[in-house]
């Protein structure tokens, strides 16, 4: 081994613990918080802590193991359950097809991108589409890795821990840490929201959820989103037509 490949080694290790350091960033803390409500959920669900901590790990998207867990408090069936988190992580599919070839580089081996790939989700796509720019291409992939594994290994031990910590909290504390889910997703669909269409959606559609449960209960996130998306598509239209 010559100086030069010593030299890669070192840099190599450099961006993982670069990546690694990412842990401490806001979005990530404000996603292991809202783990410590999945947790108490999980527990309410009847499943164990492993099992939680198991679909913290493998499934690594938190809107699907919410689905997940509706779908087995519900009683659905394994086929039913699987669809809705199929189609629920969809959304996932632009955010790997838009961030992988950032990662690219020559000599790149397509394993290791796809390997990378299940450790792409809302907060690991942000975090690293704001610090790509700041990373050496052919260090992008040891910067990512060391990002997204640790912080599915984070979660996945905070569920574990905060899953056997929550039987011995009273309620009142169990029940707070399962709002921090809802208020993670708020804040973070608030911060990902660009422009003025996209925050006025967020917000017609929590108006809009009331009349829409009443309305047809079995439809009413279906209904309260198609109809506050539009609504709010006309209007962010007509303020970008007055302003030119």
């Amino acid at each position: 081994m010559d100086g030069s490949d010593v030299l890669t080694v070192e840099e190599t290790r450099f961006w993982v613990r670069k990546g690694m350091g990412q842990i401490l960033s806001a979005p990530a803390l404000i996603l292991v918080t809202a783990h410590l409500g999945f947790a108490g959920l999980a527990r309410d669900a009847g499943i164990s802590w492993f099992e939680a901590s198991f679909m913290v790990f493998t499934i690594w998207a938190l809107p699907a193991n919410l689905i997940l867990l509706g779908a087995i408090t519900a009683g659905l069936s394994l086929a039913a359950a699987a669809v809705a988190i199929g189609l629920s992580s969809l959304r996932l599919m632009p955010m790997v097809i838009a961030l992988v070839p950032e990662m690219r580089a020559e000599g790149t081996r397509k394993r290791t991108l796809l390997v990378l790939s299940h450790f792409v989700a809302v907060t690991a796509w942000v975090v690293a589409r704001e610090r790509f720019p700041t990373v050496p291409r052919r260090y992008r992939t040891a910067y990512f890795a060391g990002f997204g594994v640790t912080l599915t290994v984070v979660n996945t031990l905070v569920v574990a821990f905060a899953f056997n910590l929550m039987g011995q909290l009273p309620a009142l504390v169990t029940g707070a840490l399962a709002f921090l889910t809802p208020v993670y997703f708020l804040t973070s669909l608030y911060g990902s929201a660009g422009d003025l269409t996209g925050r006025l959606a967020l917000f017609l559609g929590m108006a809009a959820i009331v009349p829409a449960n009443w309305l047809a209960p079995d439809f009413d996130i279906l209904i309260a989103g198609i109809t506050a998306g539009l609504a709010s598509l006309l209007v962010g239209r007509l303020a970008e037509g007055r302003r030119a």
